[in-house]
């Protein structure tokens, strides 16, 4: 979806509470937001509820979108700030269990036509992105995946741009080794 066709969606919404639109809006973005909601809860549960309690919000306070900026980033904000308060309630209720605890973060998304890559240099990249930290990981994801730019990641969890910038380094160098192919050498 480009900015424009973005912007049109939202004009629709808060103009014309246009639930077509929203629900345009809603597909658009539900994935990539549970995705990312998951990666600060670990939670499936949890993460399902955040996103979907800040899409009502969004649905809620429609009139007043049309002054929101920069749109994405406010819903990743909105996100990151309803799953901290899922994970600050479950911390307090102490309701964890060892299954949710222990499922890791998966979610990536390539495009087998634009890429063009066989199955298994998918599998090498795939490997190679599970295998970094948890917040290289994400920045990883949050760049790559949902093209948020370096100020907006690093505004988004509160790193300055440098740190970003640094834990893109080491991802692209650790995906970059994974999937390079090494000649065999003649002896």
């Amino acid at each position: 979806m480009t900015a424009a066709e973005l912007k049109e969606l939202v004009a629709r919404i808060a103009l014309n509470d246009d639930s077509v639109a929203y629900k345009k809006l809603f597909l658009h973005f539900h994935s990539r937001l549970l995705s990312f909601s998951y990666a600060i809860t670990h939670c499936k549960e949890s993460s399902e509820e955040a996103v979907s309690d800040m899409f009502l919000k969004v649905w809620n306070i429609r009139q007043t979108l049309l002054q929101i900026e920069n749109f994405p980033l406010y819903l990743y904000i909105s996100t990151k700030n309803t799953s901290l308060n899922y994970l600050a309630k479950q911390k307090r209720a102490q309701v964890f269990s060892l299954e949710e605890t222990k499922t890791e973060f998966q979610s990536l998304y390539y495009d087998p036509e634009q890429l063009m890559i066989t199955a298994e240099m998918f599998k090498r990249i795939f490997n190679a992105i599970q295998q970094l930290p948890p917040k290289c990981q994400l920045i990883f994801k949050l760049v790559k995946e949902d093209q948020l730019a370096y100020k907006e990641v690093a505004e988004l969890l509160h790193l300055s741009v440098k740190t970003v910038e640094a834990q893109m380094t080491i991802a692209l160098r650790r995906v970059g080794a994974a999937v390079s192919f090494r000649q065999p050498s003649l002896s």
